[in-house]
């Protein structure tokens, strides 16, 4: 017998919700009363939450209950938790709980002040429908959830509502978020047809219908669960909500959020509808690797700090599914092991997304807070004034990069060898042609994120400040930190041991038809092998204590040869040193700008000012924009032929009651006529 009872632990974080948000509500004129409740309380019912998916995932079992039942309609709200739901409500539940502590100060800044009640509310309301969406049995409670959930993200989106661009924000994520659930519902309704049930057990059986009915189910999917993920080209609502939603919440969207769209991807369109085809696979390979590199290009040209973050979310989106695109491709030609190490190479990403993604936005939040602005180009010296957010945005800005040992670099190495060992491991003409394709294109997102963080952390955080703002700033209380903190030890933790993590996802892979994990991955403590051919043993820690001991012999030479520091002012080519003559954001991006400019697309407006002669000027101002590519050329068209549809559609509102009346009389006879017909 457990000490912890996993059948009732979900149940009990969901009615301590419930209970949370009653008490805020009753202190709601009380700013830091309500504050401390709802995000106190939501940090125990994440930590509940994550005891049940624990306990499951230890146990190899799953777990299943009712939440609402209303006998007499026979409708019902159930869950189920099973290996793969239990693994990312341990993914929420890891982000979730510094989230919402970092919270207790972020919403306490006087400029949340009067909408801390608010925030608090609709945190735990969210929060508990992502729950209920990763623990869904059947598709009523999925879309119940799924709901739920979009109109609570489109809600902390528009905190800020008096500003005009966050309620556009939320508008274009609730449309976009719509067109997916449509897309989503009418999925699910052929699968009930099919199966005549909508229980995920029956609906998710496999083979229910025709060859080229899947190929269509598989298309209503992606696009449904792809919207709310980011997939390139469904991500144009992304960059516009992060940078809108306190800081916080765009944490809880980019760490947490967004995988609800991975979860439906993995559950439903990998192992929902049968063996993968290879087509799907192909598809799955393409839309990540599109997502990753230009997700990691548009976020180069960022210089607003929460949308340089977000454009990187949609890279670590790409970087997952090229893992599960190689896992499907796998599946398809009948290599289970390779395909093992491609899904536990995008569900280990999952993880380590969340924890750095989750570090990064609280960082960007305390200095958004310290300074009252995004804009990297008003940062500098930031490191001298924050030292610890700086360490602690370093640390995640290097996990992103995938350098090791941190842990970035565990789960990017799995994808590579999926890729490998892919290629390696079939005949297939177009498998021989895309392995090698999507290994590149991994490999060129990498180095070009790994680019894009020097120039989010040097500007930031190093040189001089270039405003009063940034000269002014102090460091985060000590209850932000804290999370950051945390999150920092996980990067490392999580880099170091990935045999840990590995050998936890074991009982989330033991949920998934056709895998086989321990044959593909032996794990220990300090390592991973795959056993699948040479270079394929890595020992994070190994290579951490290698890092560690070349400073240490380093230092130690230093110190014995009697070298001297010497501090002096640093030379400025025989002028004074002001931020005026640092290296800029725009400065950095500039040649990538120009090497990459047929994607691009770039404008640049120079205009310089002069007093004396144009070759003296006093001052120089340069802009440059990059075209929007996707909402030019996609979304504007789409949506100019939906007005003209709309436009062409008012005949039918005419004005008049007898009209309308009209119409329900003949819809009526038509469904009558349908229903006999059928009969």
């Amino acid at each position: 017998m457990t000490p912890f009872d996993p059948a009732v632990g979900l149940l009990t974080a969901l009615a301590l919700r419930t209970g949370i948000i009653a008490v805020t509500l009753l202190a709601w004129r009380r700013s830091s009363v309500a504050r401390s409740v709802a995000f106190l309380g939501s940090t125990i019912a994440s930590v509940m939450t994550g005891l049940t998916a624990a306990t499951v995932l230890r146990a190899s079992s799953s777990v299943h209950g009712v939440l609402l039942m209303h006998r007499a309609s026979g409708f019902s709200l159930s869950y189920t938790v099973d290996g793969l739901s239990a693994w990312f409500l341990i993914v929420l539940s890891v982000v979730a709980v510094p989230i919402a502590l970092f919270s207790i100060g972020y919403v306490g800044h006087p400029h949340f002040a009067r909408r801390s009640a608010f925030v608090g509310i609709v945190f735990n309301v969210l929060v508990g429908a992502v729950e209920l969406v990763f623990a869904a049995a059947d598709a009523i409670t999925f879309l119940f959830a799924w709901e739920l959930m979009t109109l609570t993200t489109a809600a902390l989106v528009a905190t800020e509502h008096e500003e005009r661009v966050n309620r556009r924000a939320a508008y274009q994520y609730l449309v976009m978020s719509h067109v997916g659930t449509g897309c989503l519902m009418a999925g699910f309704l052929i699968l009930a047809a099919a199966s005549g049930s909508v229980s995920f057990s029956a609906l998710l059986a496999g083979d229910l219908v025709s060859a080229p009915a899947r190929d269509a189910l598989f298309a209503l999917f992606f696009l449904g669960f792809g919207v709310k993920a980011g997939v390139i080209p469904l991500h144009v609502w992304l960059p516009e909500a992060h940078p809108a939603a306190p800081t916080s919440i765009s944490a809880l969207m980019s760490g947490v959020l967004i995988k609800a769209g991975i979860y439906g991807l993995v559950r439903v369109c990998a192992f929902g509808l049968g063996t993968p085809r290879l087509s799907w696979g192909v598809f799955v390979v393409a839309s990540g690797g599109l997502s990753a590199v230009l997700g990691v290009l548009y976020a180069l040209m960022q210089h607003d700090l929460k949308r340089l973050l977000a454009y990187h979310s949609i890279e670590n989106i790409g970087i997952i599914l090229l893992g599960l695109g190689a896992g499907m491709m796998s599946l398809a030609y009948g290599r289970r092991d390779v395909a093992s190490i491609g899904i536990v190479a995008s569900l280990y990403h999952v993880l380590n997304h969340a924890v750095f993604k989750g570090l990064l936005f609280l960082g960007a939040g305390g200095v958004v807070m310290a300074t009252g602005t995004r804009q990297i180009e008003q940062f500098g010296g930031l490191l001298r004034r924050m030292p610890w957010t700086g360490l602690f945005f370093l640390v995640g800005a290097m996990a992103i990069s995938g350098l090791p040992p941190l842990n970035g670099f565990a789960s990017e190495w799995l994808t590579f060898q999926a890729f490998l060992f892919g290629f390696r491991s079939s005949a297939e003409p177009l498998v021989h042609l895309l392995f090698p394709i999507g290994g590149a294109l991994l490999a060129l997102t990498t180095a070009l994120a790994a680019a894009c963080f020097v120039k989010a952390f040097g500007i930031s955080f190093l040189a001089l400040p270039r405003s009063r703002a940034a000269a002014d700033a102090q460091e985060s209380p000590a209850v932000m930190l804290v999370p950051q903190a945390f999150l920092a030890a996980l990067c490392v933790g999580l880099g170091l041991f990935p045999g840990v993590v590995v050998r936890v996802l074991g009982g989330a892979m033991a949920t998934l038809p056709g895998l086989q994990p321990q044959a593909a991955i032996a794990a220990d403590s300090l390592g991973l092998a795959l056993g699948l051919g040479s270079f394929d043993h890595v020992a994070p820690v190994v290579l951490g204590a290698a890092m560690l001991g070349g400073f240490a012999v380093a230092t130690w030479v230093t110190m014995r040869a009697g070298a001297v520091v010497r501090r002096v002012p640093t030379w400025g080519c025989g002028g004074e040193l002001t931020a005026r003559t640092e290296y800029t954001a725009t400065a950095f991006s500039k040649p990538l700008m120009m090497i990459f400019r047929a994607v691009y697309r770039p404008t640049r407006e120079v205009e310089a000012l002069a007093e004396v002669s144009p070759y003296f000027p006093r001052e120089v101002r340069y802009r440059a924009e990059i075209e929007p590519t996707f909402e030019r050329y996609v979304y504007g068209p789409l949506l100019r032929a939906v007005l003209r549809m709309a436009e062409g559609m008012k005949v039918l509102q005419a004005g008049s009651l007898h009209t309308y009346l009209a119409y329900v009389i003949v819809l009526v006879v038509t469904l009558v006529l349908m229903v006999w017909w059928r009969g």
